[in-house]
Order: structure tokens, then sequence, then C-alpha cells
């Protein structure tokens, strides 16, 4: 089914345009990825399609029986109402009494729960509750009657994604979805449920994101918008740069050999009339459209991060015993670390434990309860916040920045000039004159990022540095980062960002407890995979004790767990024999349960010969033995892994 067709599209902003001339189609089932620089329109792209903006030139068709959902950076709410007036806004008899349900649930009110489920019962919506609770659960959505302007800005994106979620979950078979950096202000786990989530759902999806984990996750292709055009390319994130670089290097060739034909056809176009009057006309037109060919510029211009980074010196920082506590939470207990030069730590946890307010006691904004943190005399704190730049919205960008130096220092040496610092950050000369209330929020974040590198900070303190930033800007960012020689504190929801940085992770799991990981946020996912896995052994091998099966396996579990467990506490790891052989186990226990049940269900048969029931009685006895002899190396070898 066609959804959207979108022919010569044009959008400017006073003298400034967006996008010029762009065409496009979606079909039902596409899922694309929309990626540009900053400041070249996605998002007024996606605010045009689904009809909260005007274009100034152009035609946008959608299907009479499409609707479209736009899931917003800055969503749009009833502030007078709670978060559940605002989740289930429609009235819709279904979408009611689920809100009618969820308010007598948080209230406790039986009368009023008797009544909804009542009614739900008659409508039939317990299957679409479920799937309600279960995104209401995931992205942590609690204390529905809470006016939405007590909201901060994570909290609201998570309810204004509950609200999209839910709209288009019900009430459209054919929905077009568009959303607008949907993984900021979420965690790990909410994304990756968001992956989960948008892939077991039918739906039609054009989406803007710097996260390139979820990008391959969800979407099967990408459009880049470039020089007011549109390419499109089919696969993953890596296919589109391999991509890319052989299209610029065809552009780039054709355009060499339009100049060289160009400067031939120009001697002959400027000889005189007289002698042009015996040439075809088509030799004339041809010129003119080999000139536009030649004089075609690929702009493919680079942040350029080329800064001066201060001596750091021997000490770097300590935490000695540090405890941090708000009422009945607690943030760190007891906690101690001695960082050391050229660290490169991740700081993963849920929302709420504590990430930014350890960020804030390393670099003394906030005090601990208790306990010492002692900072080296040479450490500059560079702070990428989630706050963003303050300043006032009639002051200009050259204005703003020249509060803080009239040059800067380069990391060759020399200095050069506010002005061609700017132009190193993807400013140019008439963009600085532009005023900062007017910048996208990508621009913005530029912005910051170079009033933070201009201080030469030797410790880097990132939070959620990847959130507004465009792919191109990232991609400089992270090269830039892999060679900084100072420390770098990282709290970031995007995984490939965190993988490609970081060498450990500081783990906040609650309570005060922060765990030392070693090993990047991949590893950490498998790691914790792996527990998971010989939590459900033990529990399989606990259930069949307390059934009263009694293989060697159930017998030895008692006496085997103290040992198996200070295993855990080594250092010792599996080579590459133990690592096949582990593998090998797990196949081979799964082979042996399934012949079980199979001679199980053969020995069940009245019918059979008894020579065929003697000999499947023998047989259940060896799968038995064989079966406790490999669950109790399995368990030996999972330790080790």
């Amino acid at each position: 089914m066609h959804y959207v067709t979108v022919e010569g599209l044009t959008k400017s902003f006073g003298i400034n345009p967006l996008f010029n001339n762009i065409s496009f189609h979606i079909n039902e089932g596409d899922k694309i990825a929309l990626v540009a620089r900053n400041g070249v329109g996605k998002s007024t792209l996606l605010r045009i399609l689904s009809g909260q903006e005007t274009a100034d030139e152009g035609t946008v068709w959608i299907n009479k029986d499409v609707t479209v959902a736009l899931f917003e950076q800055d969503p749009k709410f009833d502030e007078n109402k709670t978060i559940l007036d605002n989740i289930f806004h429609t009235e819709n008899p279904v979408l009611k009494v689920i809100r009618e349900y969820e308010a007598a649930v948080e209230a406790d009110d039986g009368h009023a729960i008797s009544d909804a489920l009542s009614t739900m019962d008659e409508l039939d919506a317990w299957t679409f509750e479920a799937k309600v609770k279960e995104i209401l659960t995931k992205l942590n959505i609690h204390n529905l009657q809470q006016p939405v302007n007590n909201l901060s800005g994570g909290q609201r994106k998570r309810v204004a994604l509950a609200q999209t979620l839910i709209d288009i979950g019900f009430e459209h078979q054919h929905t077009l979805l568009i959303m607008d950096e949907p993984t900021n202000h979420l965690d790990v786990e909410m994304v990756e449920w968001l992956e989960h989530y948008l892939n077991g759902e039918h739906v039609t999806l054009l989406m803007v994101t710097h996260d390139r984990y979820f990008l391959d996750a969800v979407c099967d292709e990408i459009w880049e918008m470039d020089r007011s055009e549109i390419h499109s390319y089919k696969g993953d994130y890596a296919n589109y740069l391999e991509k890319k670089t052989a299209r610029i290097e065809s552009e780039l060739s054709t355009i060499d050999k339009a100049k060289n034909t160009y400067r031939k056809e120009l001697e002959w176009m400027r000889k005189q009339p007289k002698a042009r009057t015996t040439k075809s006309k088509s030799r004339q037109d041809n010129f003119y459209e080999v000139e536009v060919i030649a004089k075609k510029k690929i702009e493919d211009a680079q942040l350029q991060l080329n800064v001066k980074m201060s001596r750091l010196g021997g000490k770097i920082a300590e935490f000695k015993k540090v405890n941090k506590a708000y009422g009945d939470k607690t943030i760190m207990r007891g906690f101690d670390y001695t960082f050391s030069k050229g660290e490169r730590i991740g700081v993963i946890g849920k929302n709420g434990v504590g990430k930014s307010t350890f960020l804030n006691i390393l670099q003394g904004i906030e005090k601990p309860d208790s306990g010492k943190i002692n900072i080296g005399e040479t450490v500059i704190f560079g702070n990428f916040s989630q706050q963003g730049l303050e300043f006032k919205d009639d002051m200009r960008i050259i204005e703003y920045v020249k509060t803080f130096a009239e040059s800067f220092p380069l990391a060759k040496g020399g200095s050069i000039s506010a002005s061609q610092f700017l132009e190193l950050f993807l400013f140019p000369g008439d963009k600085q004159y532009t005023y900062l209330s007017s910048l996208s929020g990508g621009e913005k974040k530029r912005l910051q990022l170079l009033v933070i590198l201009f201080r030469n900070p030797n410790f880097l303190i990132l939070d959620e540095p990847t959130n507004d930033l465009d792919l191109p800007t990232l991609g400089v960012l992270e090269n830039f980062l892999v060679d900084f020689q100072g420390c770098l504190l990282i709290v970031s929801h995007d995984r490939y960002f965190m993988d490609r940085l970081v060498d450990h992770l500081f783990v906040f799991e609650g309570d005060g407890e922060i765990r030392d990981f070693p090993g990047n946020y991949t590893l950490y996912r498998e790691w914790i995979k792996t527990n998971e896995k010989k939590a459900n052994k033990w529990d399989a091998l606990t259930d069949k004790k307390n059934k009263g099966e009694t293989t060697e396996a159930v017998a030895g579990m008692e006496q085997n767990k103290p040992l198996v467990a200070a295993a855990a506490t080594t250092l010792k790891k599996a080579n590459f024999k133990e690592k096949r052989e582990f593998e090998m186990l797990e196949k081979e226990i799964a082979e042996l349960e399934a012949e079980k049940q199979q001679v199980e269900q053969n020995l069940s048969n009245p019918e059979a010969p008894f020579e065929q029931l003697n000999l499947l009685s023998k047989r259940i006895g060896e799968i038995d033995n064989a079966l406790a002899q490999k669950e109790m190396r399995w368990l030996e070898l999972s330790e080790l892994m």
C-alpha cells in the first residue's frame, strides 16, 4: 500500500534554505532512518509530513486511509492535566475504560476497580490493557495522577513516547509513525525494549536517530538529506557509509570529467557569434548542461577538533569511603576508587540511581555525606552536561564565544581567532551572526562542545553527549576522543559510542552499590545473559531436587555450591578448549533431554513388546547418568566463562 508521496518540497527560514525541491515516496512496511547534518531541516521535514508545518513550495500527498503519528523531541501536553489524562487523551471506549482501571488500581479503590473490571470484560479490553501495562512498566512511568507540568525533561519524553505507542497500538490499522530522536532520555534497557517493541509491531516508520545500534536493529533503509537531495541506501549503517563514500567518489569523478569538457566547450562558446551560427544548437544546449555539472561542489565539511590538552600530572582523583544519600535513597555506600591517567570509564545504570550525582560529587558541585575526595592540582574538568548552554536569547554566536576569549590555542601550537575557531566547528562567517535562540538542538550542542574544549580540559566528563548531535559530528567526536590522552568519564545510552570508547564500566546497581566491570557495554550485557543462564540452570536443578529426582548433579549440588561460588571470585578464565567443551555440553544436554522425553513417551505405549520396553528402561538409566555427569561439568565450566 502506498502511504506518502512528496514532490518538489522546499522550505526556508529567512534567507537560509533548509531543503530545496526534494521528492520521495513511503510505502507500507518501510522502516526508514533519516540522517543529515544538524540544521538542514530534519525535524522541520517531519513536522511538515505530520501537518504541523507547511512547506514554502511543493506537494505532500498522504493516503486517506493512513494516520500519521508524530513523536517529537519537544513533546506538547495539556499542562494542567495528569499523566493519565494526557496518555489516554482520546474518548475511545476501550482507552477510556483502561484509563479508569489504571486510575482505580493506583488509588486502590476496590469499588472502582470492580466497575472497571466489569466494563473491561464487556469490551474485551484485556489484550490491549496488557500492552498498555507493558509500555508503562518498561518506560518506568508511575504515579499517573501527577500533573505533567511537574515532570523533568526526561520524564516528559517517556510519557510522550508512551502516549504515541498506545495511540498507534490501538486506533489505526494503517499508521505512519514518525519519530524524532526517540532514544533521547531513555536508559539502555528502555532502548533495547523499544527495539524489540517496534520490531514486533506492524508499523511503517520514518525516524531520525543518532543511535547506530538502534538504527541497525529497527530500520532497513537509510535516507540522507544532502544538498537538497535525498539519497537512499538499503541495509545497515556500515553499508550506508560504504555506499556514500562510493557515491561521492563517483560524483567527484563525474565533476572532473565535466570540468575538462567545460574548458574545451567554453573556448568554443567564446568565439564570435558569427562563427557559432554554423554550429549545432544541440552543442550549445549541451554546454549549459556540462556547465552545471562542472560548477557543482561536493561540500563534505567535517568538524575539526584541533585543540590543546593541558598537562595532566600523576595524581588524578581519589575517592575514599565516600557515602551519599537523599533521605532513604542511597547513591553511594563506602565507594573507594583511584583514577589513573588515561582511564576511559563508562557509567551505566537505570534512571534515578545517582549517575549525575556521582559526576557532580567528582567535580565538587555537590558534597558527599562522608568520606574524602582528593583531586590532583593539574586536573581541569570539561563537563559536557545535559543542561546545555546558558545564554541570553538576544545574543549572537560570535558574541557568545568572545565572552570566553578573543583567540584560542591549538594542539600543534599557535592560536586562531574566535571567528576562525567557530569555522572549525562548522559555523561559517554568515552563520556566526545568528542568534543563539534560533539554533537547532544539535547546533547548540556543537557550540557547547566548542566552549568546553576551549578550556583545554584533561579530564572530560560527558553526560549523554550524543543527544541531538548528528551522525557526522558524532563520528568526528569519537575519533577525537579515541586519541584523547586525558581521562574520560562517559554517561550514555548510546551503546555504539560506549563500546568504541570505554575500557571498563561503573555499573550503578541501586542501593549505593557500584560495580566496576572490566569491559565495554556489549561485554557487560553478555555477562548479564550468562549469569541469567547460570541462574536458570541452578533453578532447574533446585526444581529437580524439590521433586525428589536424585541424579548425581542434584545430589552434589549443595556440596559443590560453595566451591562454585568460590571459583567465581578467582581470576581464572576459560581457555579455548574449555570454551569449546562448554558449547558442546549445552548442545549435548539438550539432545539428551530431548531423547529422554522421547524414550519416556515410548515407554508409555501399552502395545510395545517386552524386549523393547526392557531396552528403553536401560536407556533411561544411561541417559540419567550421562545428564548427571554433563550437568556437573557444565556447572564447573560455566563459572569460568
